[in-house]
């Protein structure tokens, strides 16, 4: 895509991502002087991430100073509150990864317009990676067009996961996850950047990927840079209120059918007949890393409900589905729009 023919809000974006991929590369020339903070049991954060995220908040509205910003370290602090265009940004996903020097991270921001992402924005300052998408105009890697892959067996698939990583995370559900997707598959992988991930499944380096537990901050730049390449992107059961549910599943369209049909029976939407499937699915209790009632659930609710579902030809569970209560998990950090109406 020739930077002339880019919509000026991409522009905007670019600009932004840049300039937070400019701090982040500085920084990583002297790791130990790093100062790091504790946000949870294994979740960081810098002061890398802070100041990446001001520089992108600072690029953005000095040339939208109406618009909003949802980021993941100052939540809704600046921009307008009730605008149609919010900005969702994280400006450093990966940072476990990258406070340890391993090269696995990214700056990520999507603009979205009443609830639907437009434009989007991945940029890996490590190989200088520019991942972008403006809705309707392809997906493209610096100046190419990517498309999904087009591998349809699921044998000979490469899928992308996460692992949990969180005090309170369901290892056992993770574990059952992994042994029914393990073997159906050629390779799972795991770098630990969701945002790259996505455009991995984009750029056709994965076929598939799957994780739980992720925030709209990780999910919005990617999901748009599946789904204009080709891909599609949903839930476990292949609906679109992934962003919702906390669970999120991409792939080529073949791929992603047959993955549905195996991580199905892992949804937080599960059949009265699945109890003894994955550990602790009884009905009427959730597993404490899919049971946080985040504040940032108005937000991602909003978002999901405008969302437009992907076409999957996999059938839906033929059990009638449950959909499990929530209750707030106590050591899951909290979404920085807590107090606040969804701005989208």
């Amino acid at each position: 895509m020739s930077q002339t023919t880019l919509h000026p809000m991409l522009n905007i974006a670019i600009k932004a991502a840049r300039a937070a991929g400019n701090i982040i590369n500085r920084a990583s020339m002297d790791l130990e002087s790093l100062k790091v903070n504790t946000k949870s049991p294994n979740d960081f954060v810098t002061e890398v991430d802070q100041a990446a995220e001001a520089a992108i908040i600072d690029t953005i509205l000095a040339a939208y100073p109406g618009h909003g910003i949802l980021a993941e370290e100052s939540g809704r602090e600046r921009g307008a509150k009730h605008s149609d265009f919010v900005w969702i940004i994280d400006p450093l996903d990966g940072t476990t990864n990258f406070i340890h020097g391993f090269p696995v991270y990214c700056v990520s921001i999507a603009l979205a317009f009443r609830g639907k992402v437009e434009q989007a924005v991945v940029y890996d300052p490590t190989r200088n990676d520019l991942f972008m998408a403006s809705k309707g105009r392809g997906a493209y890697l610096n100046d190419k067009r990517l498309r999904v892959s087009r591998r349809t067996r699921l044998a000979d698939s490469l899928v992308g996961t996460g692992f949990p990583f969180r005090k309170g995370d369901n290892f056992q559900r993770y574990l059952k996850m992994f042994e029914t997707v393990m073997p159906h598959v050629a390779g799972l992988r795991r770098p630990g950047a969701a945002a790259l991930d996505l455009c991995y499944v984009a750029a056709g380096m994965y076929d598939g990927f799957f994780e739980t537990g992720l925030q709209p901050w990780d999910i919005a730049a990617g999901s748009l840079i599946v789904t204009e390449a080709g891909g599609l992107i949903g839930n476990f059961t292949g609906e679109a209120d992934y962003l919702h549910q906390r669970e999120v599943l991409a792939g080529s369209p073949r791929i992603y059918a047959q993955l549905v049909k195996l991580l199905s029976p892992y949804s937080r939407v599960i059949s009265a007949d699945d109890e003894d499937l994955p550990a602790n699915r009884k009905a009427g209790s959730t597993p404490a890393a899919d049971s946080s009632a985040e504040a940032g659930d108005t937000v991602v609710a909003a978002l999901a409900a405008a969302s437009t579902p992907p076409a999957v030809d996999a059938p839906k569970p033929a059990r009638k589905a449950i959909r499990l209560r929530k209750k707030p998990a106590e050591e899951d950090r909290a979404a920085p729009a807590a107090g606040e109406d969804a701005p989208f």
